[in-house]
């Protein structure tokens, strides 16, 4: 298929193949962030005149699409199934279900199609599957007739062109088709080779009864099929001519005609300038996370090839980043490989040996942020490459592209769920890239695009796991709406649960519209009827039950949106309050016994079940290695390891319970759960990659996490293979908090209290009877009583720096959110200053507020000279947000202060109580 199981999450790395494109007109790398812009940028469309709508629901691996000239969309997916969207009908048909061979659970098969340019006489359809023939098996070409009413006629089919592959493999199959302006038909195909004993660098193992494990039997080899991108002439009767320009002529020892491309991994989506035959196609490339002695580390890559040329794989990666020749049997590491002087020595190569030379990327990347491309952001790769649009005012179709897009090529990454439009100069040239429906396109694994001939953009997404059917798989279209935007309904309620009668106040004044000087209408319905048309009306429900209501927003022109509200009548949500007398923000950093309470009410429930009370308490021992937020956001991850996951790429492989490309995490964590080192074997592999354990896939490497985070990712995945055992404790009580000894302060006590009520039976809307239940859960976070300067909360003409804070002027402050100050004496800062003293002042809930403390400070000389100086803290009760105010009004007064970190320091009374309950 197309992902390369190292690169998708823990597990991609096999499939799509990693990358290494070439553009030969570039003569100078381009910088990204210094390349020349649009021209026409000030005239950007709004993204919100952008509309993604969904064609085809239920998909199950959709690979490729075409679009007909009557607007059909014809589709596939790897399984073998062949469909056709219709416009008119807005319906989607199964057409036929081609008998592929479906190799294990992820590759091969119906891997892609392709529409005539002449459809509209001949209708004929292409498709790239896998087939078995006499025992071997084989990658077709195949050409078929659709009637007229979408059938497919089996029996007209013609093998266009077909070669073998080596079965065992399952990776780099490639699969897409596109044509030029010349009815030249390119086939992509991957180079068929095992990747995973290669440390995510070249596969060029030349052992005996290894050949599989060698690309250079394939993509490096100038007489085979695999690792190229093809280009052929298809003739009316099935037979194929090789055009001008390949880059081997026809009859050349050692070669096949029909490569255009060579030295491909993965080219797994093409795409061909309809203007200028110039084809583009996004390379998958390898899983290596950072350079080693065999060579450079993966990149994938967007390439350009005007003419026929070599794109170097497995010899080069990206801007030609050379690897080294290497002795798989005796680990000996040779010279780099030269991209003007290639030789294939490979006792695998049936080609010629001298290769044509090494052709650069145009558009490379890594796991890391890219130095030349950082707009396109870090994490797993897999490149796409996607179509040229060409505007054409003839088109009638109102909602196609806007003639920003005119002659921009869109790219797209399966893994990072993005699309960007590149702009090339009047030469084809790199020039410059942005994002494409950044905030608002909510791509799901883009797997093809093509802009139809109406000018919309068609979308297959794959869906969000790799290798499974996805409930998100799906056909889409992107349409553009150049005239009157509809208005957006905002229905708010100011409750949504009580008792009858409850009466709920509404408000549909948040609705806004585009167009601005629009006229607005609003309509609401409750229990299905249409009551009022108010803005912001209020209405009594008088039975229980649980209810939708909607409000309907419309402009003067009749555009309109709809926003819903469920309102639950007949149960009230609980009171659940945890107290302390103890400071209820900071722990002790010594062992201390922590008193809490546990108050639950609930108006229904008469006697409350202590069975329904549930009390836990958790430490997390390391937040963050580098916050980069407040502290107050940084408290409320309360389960790290499992937000770090839900933030990466691993879900693209792995599932909690089911297994996908890699193990479920379940599995994951019962082979684990007996060894003692496999914390730290583990978070090291996130993060370099690695493979061999469960299967031969290789499991990506994940450079841009750090060694901390990997750790919590790792604890929370081994924690799934276990019982589920939970720190429950009394609804009262004393704890000793002991988890934070002799580590780094930087843990979090977490308590947790919830309560779910008994419920009551309701009735909704055309429904039988339901219990609704409510749940009510409070928490409370304890901290160190060290707070670093980049765990504020708020900055006010401060900036952060690393875990310090830093350019402070006169005026400037930071904030620290719901802070208890209850037994706190004093505030110890850890600060510099190198020629200024001045005074730092604490507020109390405003830069104005009560004042509680003065921090007269003097310079230390240096901005790398650190010391350390207290001030007293007046006494204050409940919570409140601490403002620290910077203030000198004599000049010069900026560049005043850097802080590293803020003491909370206890009372007399709490240290000698920490130290008695310690010598206890």
């Amino acid at each position: 298929m197309f992902i390369s199981f190292a690169k998708y999450s823990l597990y991609l790395g096999a499939f799509l193949g990693l990358s290494s494109l070439a553009h030969e007109s570039m003569t100078t790398p381009v910088k990204a962030e210094n390349a020349q812009v649009w021209a026409d940028t000030l005239n950007r469309p709004e993204e919100n005149r952008f509309t993604k709508s969904v064609l085809s629901n239920d998909l199950n691996e959709p690979m490729e699409l075409a679009v007909a000239p009557d607007g059909r969309v014809f589709f596939v997916e790897r399984a073998g199934k062949f469909y056709v969207y219709d416009p008119v009908q807005k319906k989607t048909r199964l057409l036929y279900d081609f008998p592929v061979k479906a190799v294990d659970k992820y590759l091969n098969g119906l891997l892609g199609m392709t529409i005539d340019p002449n459809f509209a006489k001949n209708h004929y359809l292409y498709f790239f599957y896998t087939i078995e023939d006499k025992g071997q098996t084989k990658q077709r070409i195949g050409r078929f007739k659709v009637n007229d009413d979408s059938t497919l006629d089996i029996e007209s089919e013609k093998s266009i062109i077909e070669f073998p592959l080596d079965l065992e493999v399952s990776a780099h199959t490639g699969g897409s088709m596109a044509w030029d302006a010349h009815g030249n038909l390119f086939i992509s195909t991957g180079d068929n080779t095992v990747p995973f004993e290669s440390n995510g660098h070249a596969p060029i193992d030349e052992r005996e009864k290894r050949p599989i494990f060698d690309a250079q039997r394939s993509a490096g080899n100038p007489n085979d099929l695999r690792g190229k991108i093809l280009r052929i002439h298809v003739e009316s009767d099935g037979s194929y001519t090789i055009p001008e320009g390949n880059l081997f002529p026809k009859g050349m020892e050692g070669t096949r005609p029909e490569i255009y491309v060579m030295g491909c991994r993965n080219p797994y989506r093409i795409s061909v300038d309809p203007a200028t035959s110039i084809l583009y196609w996004g390379e998958i490339g390898p899983d290596a996370g950072t350079d080693g002695v065999q060579g450079p580390r993966g990149y994938d890559e967007f390439n350009q090839a005007k003419k026929a040329g070599n794109y170097g794989w497995p010899y080069f990666v990206g801007d030609n980043k050379a690897y080294n020749q290497y002795d798989f049997a005796t680990k000996k590491v040779g010279t780099p490989f030269d991209a003007n002087a290639l030789v294939n020595n490979s006792p695998y190569n049936t080609g010629m040996k001298n290769l044509p030379p090494a052709q650069k990327a145009m558009i490379w990347y890594p796991y890391n942020q890219s130095a030349e491309f950082p707009k396109l952001g870090v994490g797993g790769r897999c490149a796409m490459g996607g179509p040229v649009y060409h505007f054409d005012a003839s088109v009638s179709n109102p909602n196609k592209l806007p003639a920003y897009y005119d002659k921009a090529l869109f790219v797209y990454d399966w893994m990072r769920n993005w699309i960007y439009a590149v702009r090339l100069d009047e030469q084809q040239n790199y020039q410059s890239m942005e994002a494409f429906m950044p905030t608002t396109g909510d791509f799901r694994r883009p797997v093809d695009m093509e802009i139809g001939p109406d000018g919309s953009v068609y979308l297959l997404e794959y869906g969000s796991v790799y290798g499974i059917d996805n409930e998100d798989a799906r056909l889409v279209k992107v349409d553009f709406n150049s005239g009157n935007r509809a208005p957006v309904a905002q229905a708010i309620a100011t409750d949504t649960i009580g008792l009858a009668p409850f009466k709920v106040a509404f408000t549909g004044d948040k609705s806004h519209d585009f167009d601005k000087g629009d006229k607005l209408s609003y309509q609401w319905k409750f229990e299905g009827k249409a009551i009022s048309t108010e803005v912001n009306p209020t209405y009594t429900f008088s039975k229980n039950g649980i209810y939708k209501v909607s409000l309907t927003v419309k402009d003067q022109l009749g555009a309109s949106s709809t926003s819903t509200i469920n309102i639950k009548v007949g149960n009230t949500v609980p009171e659940v309050a945890i107290a302390t007398t103890d400071n209820s923000t900071f722990f002790i950093p010594t062992q201390t016994p922590f008193k809490y309470a546990v108050s639950v009410k609930d108006k229904e429930d008469q006697l409350i079940d202590p069975k329904r009370v549930k009390v836990v308490l958790n430490y997390i021992p390391k937040v963050s290695k580098e916050p980069q937020m407040g502290h107050q956001q940084l408290t409320s991850t309360f389960s790290l390891g499992k937000s770090l996951i839900a933030g990466s790429d691993c879900k693209a492989c792995h599932q909690v319970n089911a297994k996908s490309v890699g193990p479920s995490f379940t599995e994951v964590s019962k082979r684990y759960r007996e060894d003692k080192t496999a914390i730290a074997k583990l978070a090291n592999k996130i993060i370099i990659g690695g493979g061999g354990v469960w299967d031969e896939r290789e499991m990506s490497a994940h450079p841009q996490l750090s060694r901390e985070e990997t750790t919590e990712m790792v604890k929370y995945i081994l924690s799934l293979g276990n019982e589920p055992i939970e720190n429950r404790i009394p609804q009262k009580g004393s704890v000793t908090l002991k988890e934070h000894v002799g580590k780094e302060q930087e843990g979090r006590y977490v308590l947790t209290a919830s309560y779910t009520d008994k419920g009551s039976l309701v009735a909704p809307q055309g429904k039988t009877k339901a219990l609704l239940a409510l749940n009510k859960t409070d928490v409370l976070v304890l901290r160190p009583t060290k707070v670093y300067g980049s765990e504020a909360d708020e900055l006010n003409n401060v900036s952060r720096q690393g875990k310090r804070l830093g350019s402070i002027h006169n005026g400037s402050y930071f904030v620290l959110k719901n802070i208890d100050l209850k037994n706190i004496e004093q505030l110890t800062y850890r600060y510099s200053s190198r020629d200024k003293g001045a005074t730092l002042e604490v507020h109390a809930d405003s830069p104005t507020g009560a004042l509680i403390s003065t921090l007269n400070y003097e310079p230390t000389g240096n901005w790398n000279t650190y010391t350390e100086k207290s001030a007293a803290l007046q006494a204050t009760t409940g919570k409140h947000d601490l403002y620290f105010v910077f203030v000198k009004t004599t000049t010069p007064n900026k560049d005043l202060f850097s802080l590293e970190w803020i003491d909370f320091v206890p009372t007399a009374v709490e240290k000698s109580a920490t130290k008695a309950t310690v010598g206890k």
